[in-house]
C-alpha cells in the first residue's frame, strides 16, 4: 500500500511539473499597451484662453464638433474639430501621432491648421489661418461605444491684429464607429 502511495505521489509530482513546464512554454508574452482603437464623432465645448492684442477679442466659449479617424495599421489618426456657435466659425484639421497609455486610453500630439470663417469677432482659435499644435488624450469607456476626449490647440500667429498665439482647451464625449 505504501509503495502505491509513493508511486501516486511521484506521478502527481511529475504531472504537476510537466503541466507547469507546459504552461510556461504555452503562455503568451506579457501584454503590451496598444493604442486605444476606434474612430469617433463627438460634441463638446472649447474655451479660448487668449485674445487678439489689438482688439482684446477671441477668448470665450464655443461648441465643438470633433472627429477622429484611426488608421488601424499605424499609430496615426486624422482628426478635425469644428468650432460652432457664436459669431465666428473655425475648422481645425490635424494629423496626430498616438501614444498608448493603457488598453483604453491614449495620448497624442497633432499638427495641422486652423481655418476660421472670418466672423466679426475671432473664434477661440483666432481669426486668420494659422499652423497649430494639438496635444490631447482620448479615453474609451469599457463595455461601451463612448469616448471622452480632451485637448488643447496652440494656433501660432492666429490673429490679424497683433499676431498673438491663440490657445484654447476643448473637451467632450463621442461615439465610436
Amino acid at each position: 500500500m505504501s509503495s502505491v502511495r509513493r508511486w501516486m505521489g511521484r506521478t502527481a509530482c511529475a504531472s504537476l511539473l510537466a503541466a507547469t513546464a507546459a504552461g510556461v512554454i504555452l503562455l503568451p508574452e506579457s501584454a503590451q499597451a496598444q493604442v486605444a482603437y476606434g474612430s469617433y464623432v463627438g460634441v463638446g465645448a472649447g474655451v479660448g484662453l487668449t485674445n487678439a492684442v489689438a482688439t482684446g477679442e477671441g477668448s470665450g466659449l464655443q461648441g465643438v464638433i470633433a472627429g477622429r479617424y484611426r488608421f488601424l495599421t499605424m499609430p496615426i489618426s486624422a482628426r478635425a474639430q469644428a468650432f460652432v456657435f457664436g459669431d465666428s466659425f473655425a475648422v481645425v484639421p490635424t494629423v496626430s501621432y498616438d501614444v498608448p497609455l493603457s488598453w483604453n486610453a491614449d495620448a497624442y500630439i497633432g499638427a495641422g491648421f486652423s481655418i476660421p470663417s472670418g466672423g466679426s469677432t475671432p473664434s477661440v482659435v483666432g481669426d486668420k489661418t494659422a499652423f497649430v499644435l494639438q496635444p490631447g488624450v482620448d479615453y474609451m469607456f469599457p463595455n461601451s461605444n463612448l469616448v471622452a476626449f480632451g485637448n488643447a490647440i496652440f494656433a501660432f500667429d492666429a490673429y490679424r491684429d497683433g499676431g498673438n498665439t491663440a490657445i484654447s482647451v476643448q473637451g467632450g464625449v463621442g461615439i465610436q464607429f
